[in-house]
Order: C-alpha cells, then sequence, then structure tokens
C-alpha cells in the first residue's frame, strides 16, 4: 500500500527532473568554454579592483612597461594600466547587465503583448517596433547619448555608466520584440493556453504562468544578445567620447589609449588588454547564445551530428548522397 501512495509523487518527481532536463541546455563544447570565459572575467571584475591599485593614482611615471610592479605597464599620465582594465571590466559588466535587462523588459512589453493579443494593440507597438528597426542603431544611440549627456538636471546621472546602460537598453530592444511576437503568436494558438482561456483565467494570467515558462530559452538567448550588444556600444559610444566621464568601463580605457597615441608610442600594453577583454566577452557570450540556440532550434541540435554523418560518408565513397549522408 505504502509504494502504491508514493508511486504518484516519484513519478511526478521523474517528470519534473526530465522537463528540467530538456530545459536546461546540453553540456556541448560551446557551452562549457563560454561558461568558463565569462566566469573567468566576471571573478576578475569583481576580485580584480580590491587586489590591485588605485586606478586614479596617477603617482607612477608614464608608460612604464609590464614589469613585475605593473604586470600591464602604466598610461601616459602614470595610472596603472590592470588596475584600469580590472575596474573597467567591471564597469563594462554593469552596463550590459543593465542594459540587457531594460532591452529584455521593453521586448517583453512590445513583442509578448503584441503576439498575445493581437488586434489593434498589436499594430500599435509593431508600428513603434518597426519604427525603432528602421533607425540606424548606431547613430540613434549617439545621438540620444549626446543630448542626454548635456541635459541639466541630471546631475552625477549625466555622464555615468547608468544612463549610458540605460540608453543603450532602451535603443536595442526592437530586434528581440520581433522574434518573441512570433514565438507568442504561435504559443496562444496551444490547446493549453486555450484550455486556461476557456477556464476563465485573466489574460495577464495566461501570459506569465502559461506563455512566459516557455519563451525562458528564448529570453535567456536574447538577454544575452542584449548584453553583447551593450557591451560593444559602450566600448564604441566611449571611444567616440560619449561613454561615461565619472566612471571607468573598458570603452573609456580604450579612448584613453587612442586620445593618448597609444598606438603612435608602441604602448601596445595600454590598448591590447581591454581590447582583448571585450572580444572575449563577446566570443563567451555567443558561444553560450549559440548552446541555447540548440534548445530553441532543435535543427541546430542536429547539425553537428549530420556533418559528421556527411564527412564519413565522403570519406567511404558514397558522396553526400549515400546511404548515411543528410542531403
Amino acid at each position: 500500500m505504502a509504494d502504491l501512495l508514493t508511486a504518484p509523487a516519484d513519478t511526478t518527481q521523474a517528470l519534473a527532473v526530465s522537463r528540467a532536463r530538456r530545459t536546461l541546455p546540453p553540456l556541448s563544447g560551446k557551452l562549457i568554454t563560454g561558461i568558463v570565459m565569462i566566469a573567468a572575467i566576471v571573478v576578475f571584475g569583481l576580485v580584480g579592483p580590491l587586489l590591485t591599485l588605485d586606478p586614479r593614482d596617477a603617482g607612477f611615471d608614464p608608460l612604464l612597461p609590464p614589469s613585475l610592479a605593473h604586470p600591464l605597464g602604466t598610461t601616459k599620465l602614470g595610472y596603472d594600466v590592470l588596475a584600469q582594465v580590472a575596474v573597467g571590466t567591471q564597469g563594462s559588466l554593469f552596463v550590459g547587465a543593465v542594459a540587457g535587462v531594460v532591452a529584455l523588459l521593453l521586448a517583453l512589453i512590445f513583442g509578448v503583448l503584441a503576439g498575445y493579443f493581437g488586434g489593434a494593440l498589436d499594430e500599435i507597438l509593431m508600428l513603434l517596433t518597426n519604427i525603432m528597426l528602421v533607425i540606424p542603431g548606431l547613430p540613434l544611440v549617439m545621438v540620444i547619448a549626446a543630448y542626454v549627456q548635456h541635459t541639466e538636471g541630471l546631475g552625477a546621472l549625466a555622464r555615468s555608466s547608468l544612463l549610458v546602460a540605460l540608453v543603450l537598453g532602451i535603443t536595442g530592444w526592437a530586434g528581440s520584440a520581433v522574434v518573441l511576437r512570433g514565438t507568442a503568436r504561435s504559443l496562444r494558438t496551444r490547446d493549453y493556453v486555450a484550455a486556461s482561456v476557456v477556464a476563465g483565467e485573466r489574460p495577464m494570467r495566461v501570459i506569465f504562468v502559461e506563455i512566459l515558462p516557455n519563451l525562458v530559452p528564448l529570453l535567456a538567448a536574447q538577454l544575452i544578445f542584449g548584453v553583447i550588444f551593450a557591451v560593444l556600444g559602450e566600448a564604441g559610444l566611449s571611444y567616440l567620447g560619449l561613454g561615461p566621464t565619472g566612471s571607468i568601463t573598458l570603452g573609456t580605457v580604450l579612448n584613453d589609449a587612442q586620445t593618448g597615441q597609444a598606438v603612435g608610442s608602441g604602448a601596445w600594453w595600454w590598448f591590447v588588454p581591454p581590447g582583448a577583454i571585450i572580444a572575449l566577452i563577446g566570443t563567451g557570450l555567443s558561444l553560450i547564445n549559440f548552446a541555447i540556440d540548440e534548445i530553441v532550434n532543435p535543427k541546430l541540435r542536429l547539425a553537428p551530428a549530420a556533418a559528421r554523418r556527411q564527412r564519413r560518408a565522403r570519406r567511404s565513397g558514397r558522396g553526400i548522397g549515400g546511404e548515411e549522408a543528410i542531403a
């Protein structure tokens, strides 16, 4: 009798574990490599500023090459490059995280609501989304950042990392909204959604309980895309002189290197480390995004195996039209 009573609970737990395994991305080489890269950069950004010198201390000799005292040398003004890169990594990660979350929230509002409700609301929200899509992204960000940063009454917020993150988030949601709208339109026709509507559930509860859980892999991919866009966008704005001046980011370090003629001076240690970390952030997040894409699109999950079968077929002389090949 006890076995009969515990069987349903065991079955429910097994189903929950199976559903969680299907939701999580498979442990592929891309996923592991991306997680390791991003984890190392996050640890460096969080712990590095506590272990390095003061990034605003200009009391050192200028343009010193890497040494034991200064592992990444010094800048033209005598700042320690390692300290600036450590604090800059923290600042860039902050901008990326804030901008990614803001862009994702706006994409949810414009995409999911438009896809679920349809009708006039869909037309209005998609009109605004299409307007944001046709406006060139970088010029729009430059104009908004230049205007907002010179607006009176903002105080310390005018040239802060938070303001740059908000600008990047507000201008970077349209593409994700289109993707979420299409998926929400598909999910609203499913039987379990129709059953909830017939049962009298409120629309917002249907969205949060029935639709959003099925969008988790897609939301994660869109969040990562937003973070990548924000990190690269902040670096571009800072390189052009429109980035934050009250804080240090990887972009501001590159801007200082550019204005200080680091390339002409041969001070490679000044501009290579921040550029390399920006590239590693983009690479690591892209690898994680590729792994999540394999969950969203099952065809991508099967593509590597299909490619291996094609190569084996070619080596065995059967060609791509052989028995084990995938055309």
